[in-house]
């Protein structure tokens, strides 16, 4: 799939306000400060599409994106270890709920993971209830670039390893990306353009 146009629409803290559009929705949600915002920018071509941060928690609203003018993806705030209080940290835990709970037009989630890092409880918990809701989500695992690719199979295949040890009899999709040099980009987007083309004439 060639991005050619990638269009902010609108940030809310309301499902209910979101667009109305029938067309796919395609969320991507992660950890704070697992690169979600710099990986958007690397699959749309663009600078600035979402605005990236050194600060962990930036992101506190569902912000809509129209792509190709055929669907949508949705920068989706961050969850845990945040630099929020509790107060607001639990508002915007409620609408990232309602909005998985009650979004229609929602295909697949991304869920980002640090494939630096050994599996979070955090990642894990919120991976078992997009399960438990039967919520279709594929893992996407980034800075790739830090590592040697060695150690990239190695932490993957534990990773993976974990998930179906505990939680699941088939490991979920999976990408291995990059913001810094592309990599996975095409990977993803030609799974958006595959499920998209599948849901051509279908209701949503």
């Amino acid at each position: 799939m060639l991005i050619k146009s990638a269009n902010f629409v609108m940030s809310n803290t309301d499902v209910n306000k979101c667009p109305k559009d029938p067309i796919p929705e395609y969320a991507f949600i992660g950890r704070s400060n697992v690169g979600k915002s710099s990986l958007i920018n690397m699959l749309t071509n663009r600078k600035s599409l979402a605005k990236t941060s050194g600060r962990p928690g930036k992101t506190q609203l569902i912000n809509h994106f129209r792509i190709n003018d055929q669907w949508f993806l949705v920068d989706l705030p961050g969850y845990g270890y945040a630099r929020v209080s509790k107060s607001v940290k639990k508002t915007f835990q409620k609408f990232i709920t309602q909005y998985f709970e009650k979004r229609r037009q929602l295909v697949c989630a991304f869920v980002l993971i640090d494939i630096r890092h050994e599996p979070q409880p955090v990642d894990l918990e919120f991976m078992q209830w997009l399960g438990e809701q039967q919520i279709p989500f594929c893992i996407v695992f980034t800075k790739a670039d830090k590592l040697k690719p060695g150690a990239i199979t190695r932490n993957v295949t534990n990773y993976l390893g974990k998930l179906t040890e505990t939680m699941w009899e088939e490991a979920p999709m999976h990408f291995i990306t990059s913001s810094s040099n592309g990599t996975g980009k095409d990977e993803i987007l030609n799974y958006i353009d595959a499920i998209n083309n599948d849901l051509k004439g279908e209701n949503l």
